[in-house]
């Protein structure tokens, strides 16, 4: 019910006309206030005595007064003057049809189960039992160690001296897994409070849980038995996810953009259907709790980063969130997935998201980062850099036609800067990206190539403001979202900088934060914060605070696709190069070797079996694990390795045997020669003896 303060608010001026020469006035009975008050009505002011309301019964009362323009212009003389609400017949219809939407989507929104945040899970020998212990009045949910079935139940089985069961307290469930014999559950078992997006908490996945439902494998076959333990250990790997973000109450696979145009009736939605697909890490794992219409355990995923802070500027402070959504379309490891599908999906997509709120105001800049969208591979081969090949060259324009499609279509018009280098590998992929791109280029696509080793060496990156000046224009043009104090848009993002290097992760976050940096300028600028030559150095903590945000976003992205940290961190971070960070830099590249060489393909296998990228098959595994053979079934760098040191032990120990007796040196050249005939076959061969995915062979 309005109070008199606020009818005062809406009062509009005595001589107001009105466009229609006959209207009707309604005056205000018990239990209508609430109805006008959800639309925009004219008030006037009439030289009318009160009209009283009966409030003894909830009736609205109402008193037709038919009046004519000249008494709504004519001058007022009463001393005691009422308000009275003009309506139309037509809008009091459509205030009427208004409630009734609005108490339609207020039910929708009751029925609605709010997400469980805590729970117990009783491990029972013949099931498990999830309990919500958060307060909710919600049913437990009890699965099958048999066959993973599942089903609600109304309490938790009784205990007993020969059924004790194991509790521990989780926090979510990500989702179920069936593999070949058995289906497994995957939980939240910690979590940790990151910060909040647009007013709701955040939770970054501290640790994850796998509980096996495969009481089955008992009566399964030897070799089925063999062929699901190394399936199951995959999600050993799977567990060490890094990067996993939710929250129980906004949708944090849509930007602050996407969620505002979000209709009444989707933002009335559970959470896991209106989450955007591509982002949503355990898409695939939540179908079995889809099936079974579990919509409070479906507990959307996201694969990224977060990271906020708060600064004083004079007596203001701002809000800066910084987060990275990871596409699923083509996930996987530096080295296993590069380039694009078919589809045109690339690899290392991210939506990087910088959110700016002050005094009510919230701004959000929207980037994003790809692959080089053409179909090419670099496999590794026990090399430091190998080879890039292009593959299918006659596809590449449908390819990267699609690939912009998608973009334009989420994001709007494109501008894709490119900064591989201009000679050598990446010099054809950057000769054949920028003419392919021509095919597609429009007012809404624009293809930008900046050589930054070149202009910017390993020291300089304080000349990507001859980048800035190339793009600024774009920038401007096609601007960020700014929402006011009362959630309204005023300025909106129509397009996107999409930024690539090979691998997408040290000089694309180094020129991202470049962008970002000038956009949150451009914002406080626009807010009346900075005056027109203010920026952020010029602020010492806020200036510190900017830099190690994007430093922990690069590192965060980069640990997920290389599993090291970012290289040239050490200038996102300080703002120059270190000593420091140059050796930090070559140990995150002697350790990137490492991993892509003999580490990252069964880690790509973990991936492609979360995210449904592999769906296994009892026919088709079984043969395949009975075909392998060959070099393939011996190839052993370990053991080659290990052999190659021991000739050499042993030719250096003959070689020290010469001086007593002459035939030692020709035992030590044996040796030798073995060592090196065997490190040159490995050498060769290089591709069988690194770590493969074996789920999706690459050739």
């Amino acid at each position: 019910m309005r109070s008199n303060d606020d009818y005062d608010s809406c009062q509009s001026d005595s001589r107001s006309s009105i466009d229609h020469h006959i209207g009707f006035s309604a005056v205000l009975g018990y239990g209508l206030t609430d109805l006008l008050s959800t639309s925009t009505c004219k008030e006037h002011t009439l030289p009318l005595a009160p009209f009283p309301r009966n409030r003894s019964k909830n009736i609205a009362r109402w008193s037709i007064i038919p009046f004519s323009l000249q008494t709504l212009t004519s001058p007022i003389k009463s001393p005691t003057p009422i308000r009275i609400w003009v309506l139309t017949f037509t809008s009091f219809f459509d205030l009427a049809n208004q409630r009734v939407r609005v108490s339609i989507m207020m039910e929708k929104a009751d029925s609605v189960q709010k997400l469980y945040a805590r729970m117990r899970l009783w491990e029972f020998p013949d099931q498990y039992v999830i309990e919500p212990t958060d307060g909710s009045s919600g049913s437990s949910l009890a699965v099958n160690r048999v066959d993973g079935s599942m089903k609600l139940i109304d309490e938790v089985p009784e205990c007993s001296s020969l059924r004790v069961p194991k509790i521990y307290t989780i926090f979510g469930v990500v989702g179920m897994l069936r593999l070949l014999a058995g289906s497994y559950l995957l939980v939240i078992t910690e979590r940790e409070s990151v910060g909040s997006y647009l007013g709701h908490p955040i939770f970054k996945i501290s640790s994850l849980k796998v509980f096996p439902c495969d009481n089955s494998l008992k009566n399964t076959p030897a070799e089925q038995k063999k062929i699901e333990t190394e399936f199951s250990a995959l999600l050993n790997v799977a567990e060490k996810s890094s990067g996993l973000f939710f929250s129980y109450e906004t949708n944090l696979t849509l930007s602050a953009q996407r969620l505002n145009d979000l209709g009444d009736e989707s933002r009335l939605l559970p959470l896991w259907r209106q989450a955007e697909p591509r982002f949503l890490w355990n898409n695939y794992m939540l179908e079995v709790l889809i099936d079974n219409k579990l919509e409070p355990y479906l507990l959307p995923v996201v694969q990224g980063s977060f990271h906020h802070y708060q600064a004083a500027i004079g007596k203001d402070i701002i809000d800066v969130t910084l987060i990275a959504r990871r596409c699923t379309r083509r996930n996987g490891t530096r080295m296993w997935r590069r380039g694009a599908d078919p589809d045109g999906y690339v690899a290392n997509f991210v939506e990087t998201e910088q959110i700016m709120q002050f005094n009510g105001y919230t701004a959000s800049f929207v980037q994003v980062r790809g692959s080089i969208p053409l179909l090419w591979q670099q496999i590794v081969d026990l090399t430091y850099k190998p080879k890039f090949e292009l593959l299918k060259p006659e596809e590449a324009p449908r390819v990267l036609e699609r690939h912009f499609l998608d973009l334009r279509k989420k994001y709007g018009a494109v501008l894709a800067v490119d900064l591989v280098n201009k000679h050598g590998g990446e010099g054809r992929l950057c000769e054949k990206f920028g003419e392919t791109v021509q095919h597609v280029a429009s007012n809404d696509v624009r293809y930008l190539h900046f050589d930054f080793h070149h202009i910017c060496g390993h020291v300089h990156f304080d000349r990507l403001s001859i980048l800035y000046e190339q793009i600024s224009d774009f920038l401007e043009r096609n601007g960020y979202l700014l929402l006011n104090e009362k959630g309204e848009k005023m300025k909106e993002q129509l397009g996107v900088v999409r930024t690539n290097c090979i691998d997408c992760l040290d000089r694309t976050n180094v020129t991202q934060s470049m962008i970002g940096r000038n956009m949150l300028e451009y914002q406080l600028r626009r807010l009346g914060v900075f005056g027109a030559e203010e920026t952020i150095s010029s602020h010492p903590n806020l200036d510190e605070s900017f830099k190690i945000l994007w430093a922990n976003h690069g590192d965060d992205v980069s640990i997920q696709y290389s599993g090291t940290p970012a290289l040239k961190g050490d200038f996102v971070r300080f703002g120059h190069r270190t000593v420091q960070g140059i050796i930090q830099d070559g140990c995150n590249a002697l350790l990137r070797y490492y991993y892509n060489n003999f580490r990252d393909g069964t880690k790509q296998d973990a991936i492609d079996l979360i995210q449904g990228h592999y769906i296994v098959s009892v026919s088709r595994d079984a043969a395949a694990s009975s075909q392998k053979g060959g070099l393939d079934a011996i190839a052993s760098f370990p053991m080659a390795f290990a052999l190659v040191l021991t000739g050499f032990l042993f030719a250096t120990m003959s070689l020290r045997q010469v001086r007593y007796d002459f035939r030692h040196f020709f035992f030590s050249l044996m040796w030798a020669g073995i060592s090196v005939g065997i490190a040159a076959f490995v050498r060769a061969n290089g591709r069988v003896f690194c770590n493969r995915p074996r789920l999706h062979n690459p050739r």
